[in-house]
């Protein structure tokens, strides 16, 4: 895909990479230094996210001055109108629980939008150094070692489904391999990826938490769908909050069987 004004997608994408690992670095200095004997320090969480993303969009807005960051509430259909407009969505910190309380799987994500279509995703997992990284329609990798979704045909007592809390609450759940709730979307996405994970089912995410890792597990040949095994399309999530339904990540092959092994609970 060609690059508007030099903007080449060899330069945003090493540009948002090394960003990504600059954030990460910075978001250490905060991680697991929670209050112990609160459930979750709020005040913590806010004040790494703030300097994050002040961070993010003061480099950003520097490097790429006529690029837009995506904001929480932003609409975003003007946007579209130019072949020529990029914008940028930042996830400061996917697995918050995690990171305050000094469990490491948690990361920070990049994704890159040009007029609407995602040209670039990066989830960095800053005490893993694990970076998860596709330009859109093209392979996916995890640092210089490309990833494929699990190409394994038939679902066992090996297969692994990563989910969300309270997921038992929602579902009944005839899976016949491993359950596995590990506190952070996006690393469950990325696992998926990977191959590690035969599938994830992920709820109440928002924009910024799918738009890198949904580059990333497409490239790698898996997809989003929703809980009818029908696509799910991000992009008309723009602007309105968190998605409210359970999506299910996976690849063509084993969408069908992990849907059929999932009920909801009376």
């Amino acid at each position: 895909m060609a690059m508007a004004h030099g903007n080449g997608l060899e330069t945003l994408s090493r540009f948002a990479m090394d960003l990504v690992q600059e954030l990460g670095a910075e978001a250490l200095s905060f991680y697991g230094h929670g209050r112990t004997h609160m459930k979750f320090d709020d005040e913590l969480v806010t004040q790494a996210e703030i300097r994050l993303v002040d961070h993010f969009e003061t480099q950003v807005q520097k490097r790429f001055p006529d690029h837009q960051v995506y904001e929480n509430s932003q609409q975003i259909e003007a946007y579209t109108h130019s072949a020529e407009k990029f914008l940028w969505v930042f996830d400061a910190i996917d697995g918050v629980s995690n990171f305050q309380t000094g469990i490491p799987i948690w990361g920070t994500s990049i994704a890159i939008l040009e007029n609407f279509w995602p040209i670039f995703g990066v989830f960095f997992m800053p005490v893993t150094g694990d970076l998860f990284h596709a330009v859109g329609g093209r392979k996916a990798y995890l640092g210089k070692r490309e990833l494929r979704i699990s190409e394994q045909e038939a679902l066992n007592n090996e297969s692994l489904l990563l989910t969300y809390s309270r997921f038992h609450q929602r579902y009944r759940s005839a899976f016949p391999g491993k359950i596995r709730n590990l506190g952070c979307t996006s690393a469950h996405i990325c696992y998926v990826a990977m191959g590690s994970a035969e599938g994830a089912v992920v709820f109440n995410e928002s924009y910024q938490d799918l738009a890198a890792v949904g580059v990333i597990v497409e490239a790698a040949g898996g997809k989003i769908y929703q809980m009818d095994g029908k696509a799910f399309h991000l992009n008309d999530h723009v602007g309105r909050g968190r998605v409210e339904a359970p999506l299910v990540v996976a690849s063509p092959e084993n969408l069908n069987q992990i849907l059929e092994y999932l009920k909801d609970s009376p």
